[in-house]
C-alpha cells in the first residue's frame, strides 16, 4: 500500500518520528511505503538514533523493533519482532500498556512515565511518546519512542529512600546529614561578596522563599546552604535537587512522591518536599523545569500542600524553597523558560551572585584559601606562588568563576616540581590570555576617556603591546595619586590583588 508521499518526504517523516512528532505512515507486511529502494535507508535511520523505537499492527503484533530498544529492555530483536507484545512483556495489560491504549484511543501519549518487566523478568523504567500510526485516513498501528530512566530513577529513589529511612529513625522528623556550607565558607572581602553576606544574614530572619541567580560556578548552593544554616531551621532538613538533571516526569515523582499504581510499576513513596518539612528544598536550575511542573510547584508554594501522583487527597508541608539559576531574571523570563507568575512567588528575596572577574581583589584570598585547602586534605604541598601567576590570574576573565580557579589551582599544583608554583605550571588558555582594551575599562573604575589615542606622531599606529603598556602605566599612576600612595585603595580602585598591583608597579618602573 502506497501513501503518495514522495521518497524525500518519507525521510523526513522517518526523521520527525524519532523527535516525537507525530506522523503518518505505515509499517510492515502489504502497508509499505512506495517506493522499496527507500525502505533499507529507513530502516538505517531508525536504527541509528538511540532512543528505543517499537511500533505494533492493530493486533498489538510487533511489526519494527530497533537494537536501541532491544538493548533498552535486554532481549534480541527476533525474540520480539512478530510477537504478540502481552505475550514478551506480561507485566502489561491492555490498560496499561502505552502501545495498546493509543491503539484502542487512537490518541498520542507523550512523555507517559512506564515501569515494566520483560519475559526474563528485567524491569525497566522509560519516558515513553507513543503515537497512532494512520494510512489512508484508518489507524493501522501504533509507535513508541523510548529513552532508558532506569538508572537515573533508581538512584534517585535510593536518595529519598535513605532520607525517608533517617526521617523514621527520628520519629518522624527529617533527621539528614548537616549542610556542607555556612557563611563561613564564602570566601572574600570585596564589597560585593559583603553585599552577598549581608543578604544572607537578612534572608535568614525570614520564611520567604529565595531566588539567586548567578553564572556557574559563581557558589549558589553555597549561598542557599548559608542561608539555611543561619535561619531557624538549622535543625531541619537541606535537600538539593538539580532540576536539570532528571526528566520532567521522573521529576515530578520525585519532587512530589507517589502512591502505588500511579503509573505502571510505581510504588508508595514519599517527594522531596514531603522529606524537607520542617527544613530548605534548594531547587537549582529551576529554568530547567517544564513549565507544567512549574504550576504544581507553584500550587505548592501558595497553599503549602502537596498531593502525591496518583494520590486523591493532599498533604500538609512546611518547606522554604530556595530556588537558582545560571541566567538573569530578564533572561529566564524573556525565553519563557520560567513562569511569570512562578518568578514573583520566589522573587520575595533574590540576590545577584557577582562573577569572579567583577571581584578580582579577591582571587589572591581565593588562591591562598585553595591552597590550604589542598595541603590540608594531604593532596599538595603547601606553594610559593609567583607574582607573575597572581598576574594571569588577574587577567583572565573565569567563565567558570571560582570553581574554575579552584580547578585551574588544583592542576597547576599537580604539575609543579619544587615549591615554587610559576606561569608555566598554567594552562596554555590562561598563560597566553591577553586582555582587550575594552577588559581594562571593565576591571578598574578609572575612564579611558581623556588618554591619548595610540598612535605615533607620524600617523603610524604603534604596535599594541606598547600601547597596552603605556595605558597601563597612566592607570597605575592615576590610580596612585587618587589614593594618596595607598597601595590597598590603589588595588581596589583598579580592581587588583595588592601583591599584583605591587608587581605591575615594579614592571611599569614607578615608586
Amino acid at each position: 500500500m502506497q501513501d503518495g508521499r514522495g521518497d524525500g518526504e518519507k525521510f523526513r517523516l522517518c526523521y520527525n518520528l524519532t523527535r516525537g512528532v507525530p506522523v503518518m505512515v505505515a509499517l510492515g507486511g502489504e502497508n509499505r511505503w512506495g517506493g522499496q529502494e527507500a525502505e533499507p535507508f529507513l530502516k538505517a535511520i531508525l536504527e541509528s538514533v538511540e532512543e528505543g523505537i517499537h511500533a505494533v499492527d492493530l493486533r498489538g503484533i510487533t511489526v519494527f523493533y530497533n537494537q536501541a530498544a532491544a538493548r533498552l529492555e535486554g532481549v534480541e530483536q527476533d525474540e520480539i519482532l512478530g510477537q504478540d507484545l502481552l505475550q514478551v512483556f506480561p507485566s502489561l495489560s491492555r490498560e496499561t500498556s502505552t502501545l495498546l491504549r493509543v491503539l484502542d484511543t487512537g490518541q498520542p501519549i507523550v512523555d507517559q512515565q512506564q515501569t515494566y518487566t520483560n519475559f526474563r523478568g528485567k524491569q525497566i523504567t522509560t519516558i515513553n511518546t507513543t503515537l497512532p500510526i494512520h494510512s489512508g485516513g484508518r489507524l493501522i498501528g501504533a509507535v513508541e519512542v523510548s529513552k532508558d530512566i532506569t538508572h537515573i530513577k533508581r538512584l534517585a529513589e535510593r536518595v529519598n529512600d535513605l532520607e525517608a529511612r533517617l526521617r523514621d529513625a527520628a520519629g518522624g522528623r527529617s533527621r539528614v546529614p548537616p549542610t556542607r556550607y555556612q557563611l563561613s565558607d564564602l570566601k572574600g572581602e570585596s564589597r560585593a561578596i559583603a553585599e552577598v553576606r549581608r543578604f544572607i544574614l537578612r534572608a535568614a530572619e525570614h520564611e520567604a522563599p529565595v531566588f539567586v541567580s548567578g553564572e556557574t560556578g559563581t557558589g549558589k548552593e553555597i549561598v542557599a546552604q548559608s542561608i539555611h544554616q543561619a535561619s531557624q531551621r538549622r535543625e531541619g532538613p537541606f535537600i538539593a535537587q538539580n532540576c536539570a538533571a532528571l526528566p520532567a516526569t521522573l521529576l515530578d515523582s520525585i519532587l512530589f512522591g507517589t502512591v502505588k499504581g500511579s503509573f505502571t510499576g510505581s510504588e508508595a513513596r514519599p517527594g522531596l518536599f514531603e522529606l524537607a518539612d520542617g527544613g530548605t528544598l534548594f531547587l537549582d536550575e529551576i529554568t530547567s523545569m517544564q513549565l507544567d511542573l512549574q504550576a504544581k510547584l507553584l500550587r505548592g508554594l501558595e497553599e503549602g500542600r502537596i498531593r502525591r501522583l496518583g494520590a486523591t487527597r493532599e498533604r500538609s508541608v512546611h518547606v522554604r524553597v530556595i530556588a537558582a539559576t545560571n541566567l538573569t531574571p530578564e533572561e529566564a523570563l524573556g525565553r519563557a523558560l520560567l513562569r511569570e507568575d512562578l518568578f514573583y512567588r520566589l522573587n520575595v528575596l533574590s540576590i545577584r551572585l557577582p562573577p569572579l572577574r567583577e571581584r578580582r581583589e579577591d582571587i589572591t584570598l581565593l588562591v591562598e584559601h585553595f591552597a590550604r585547602e589542598f595541603e590540608r586534605k594531604g593532596g599538595h604541598r603547601l606553594p610559593t606562588i609567583s607574582p607573575e601567576v597572581f598576574h594571569k590570574f588577574s587577567l583572565y576573565p573565569w567563565p567558570g568563576n571560582v570553581r574554575e580557579l579552584k580547578h585551574t589551582l588544583e592542576g597547576a599544583l599537580s604539575l609543579m616540581d619544587g615549591d615554587l608554583l610559576e606561569v608555566g605550571h598554567l594552562p596554555e588558555r590562561i598563560r597566553n590570555y591577553a586582555p582587550g582594551v575594552d577588559e581594562y575599562r571593565e576591571s578598574g573604575s578609572t575612564s579611558l576617556v581623556g588618554h591619548p589615542s595610540p598612535i605615533t606622531p607620524g600617523g603610524t599606529r604603534e604596535p599594541i603591546r606598547e600601547a597596552i603598556r603605556k595605558l597601563e602605566g597612566e592607570f597605575l599612576r592615576e590610580a596612585l595619586a587618587e589614593s594618596g600612595g595607598n597601595l590597598s585603595e590603589a588595588a581596589r580602585r583598579l580592581g587588583l590583588p595588592r601583591q599584583t598591583l605591587q608587581y605591575r608597579l615594579r614592571k611599569a618602573g614607578l615608586k
